[in-house]
């Protein structure tokens, strides 16, 4: 869906991208890299169809891949 802006289950054109609120406490979609309360947080983008409801979850930017790697590694 981000890369289309086409839900991918059902085809329609209607997706709604959720950004992150960096201002709120502890919420959210996010994933954190770090013991330390809310710290490196990264934030989880969703996109959303309108129509059928199927959600989409996406870490955006490359840096932010690359620190979930290394507090994590590959699967």
């Amino acid at each position: 869906m981000k890369k289309t802006g086409h839900c991918s289950k059902c085809g329609s054109g209607n997706v709604i991208r959720v950004p992150d609120r960096p201002n709120r406490h502890a919420s959210g979609n996010n994933i954190y890299t770090s013991s330390f309360t809310l710290m490196k947080k990264i934030p989880v983008i969703r996109y959303v169809c309108r129509d059928c409801g199927y959600v989409e979850n996406w870490v955006e930017r490359q840096s932010e891949r690359d620190e979930i790697e290394r507090a994590y590694g590959l699967a």
